[in-house]
C-alpha cells in the first residue's frame, strides 16, 4: 500500500505579500514525497501585491493537510475579519500536524483561535497585536511552540521554511536545498530590524505607517472579538 504524500497547503488571499508565500513555497515544495497545494477562499485567481496567482484551489474542497501555512500582508487584519476564510483555516488546523505562518499571517492564525497561550512571531511592526488573540509575542525570526511554527516578517519566511525542512527531512536535506537555491544572504545594509536601522530611517518608516496603525489595530480588535464568540 502506497503511503500518502505529505500534504502542504498555502492559504493565500487578496492583498497578500507575495514573498511571504513564494519564499517558503520555493523551498517547501521541494520536500520529497510531498504535494503542495495553493488554496484561497473562493479558488481561482488571487491578486496579491503586484502579482496574480492563477488557478488556486478552493479551501473548502481540501479535506485535510499535514502542514498549513498562512502568509501575511497589508490586508491581513481585514482577512482576519473574513469569517469564511478564517473558519476554513480553523478547520484545517484541527488535524494538521504543523500549523504555520509567515509575517502577519500569525494574526490570521490568531483570529482562527489557534494561538491562545502560544508564543508566536510576526512582522515587528504588528507583533504587538498578537496578545489580542491570547498569544505571546516573540521577536525570534523563527519561533516554535509545540506544533506551531511562525516566521517573522517577509524574508524570515525562507529561514522558517529551512527550519521546517530540517524538521521533516533532516538537516542534510535542508542544507542541500539551501545550497541549490544559493540562499546566502548578505544584505548591503544593516537596516532590517528596528534595532539595527538608523534612527532617521526608523522614524521615517514609522511616520509612513502612522495612519495605517490605528486602522489595523481596530481590525485586529474586531477579529479578536469574533474569535471569542466562535469559541
Amino acid at each position: 500500500m502506497t503511503a500518502q504524500p505529505f500534504r502542504i497547503v498555502f492559504a493565500v488571499f487578496p492583498g497578500m505579500t507575495q514573498l511571504d508565500f513564494t519564499g517558503p513555497h520555493q523551498f517547501l515544495s521541494r520536500l520529497p514525497d510531498s504535494e503542495t497545494l495553493v488554496a484561497s477562499r473562493d479558488g481561482g485567481d488571487v491578486a496579491t501585491e503586484g502579482l496574480v496567482f492563477a488557478g488556486t484551489a478552493k479551501l473548502a474542497d481540501i479535506d485535510a493537510c499535514d502542514l498549513i501555512c498562512v502568509p501575511g500582508g497589508a490586508t491581513a487584519t481585514q482577512v482576519a475579519l473574513d469569517e469564511v476564510f478564517v473558519s476554513q483555516i480553523r478547520r484545517l488546523c484541527r488535524n494538521a500536524r504543523y500549523i504555520t505562518s509567515v509575517c502577519t499571517g500569525s494574526l490570521i492564525l490568531g483570529a482562527a483561535g489557534v494561538l491562545q497561550g502560544r508564543r508566536a512571531a510576526s512582522h515587528w511592526a504588528w507583533r504587538h497585536l498578537l496578545p489580542l488573540f491570547g498569544a505571546t509575542p516573540d521577536a525570534g525570526r523563527v519561533v516554535r511552540d509545540g506544533n506551531i511554527i511562525t516566521g517573522g516578517g517577509v524574508t524570515a519566511g525562507i529561514d522558517f521554511a529551512l527550519s521546517v525542512l530540517a524538521e521533516l527531512g533532516g538537516e542534510d536535506l535542508a542544507q542541500s536545498l539551501q545550497l541549490g537555491l544559493e540562499y546566502a544572504p548578505a544584505p548591503p545594509f544593516n537596516a532590517g530590524t528596528p534595532d539595527s536601522a538608523p534612527p532617521a530611517i526608523l522614524a521615517a518608516y514609522n511616520q509612513r505607517m502612522a495612519a495605517t496603525l490605528p486602522v489595523r489595530e481596530a481590525e485586529a480588535r474586531q477579529a479578536a472579538a469574533l474569535m471569542a464568540k466562535a469559541r
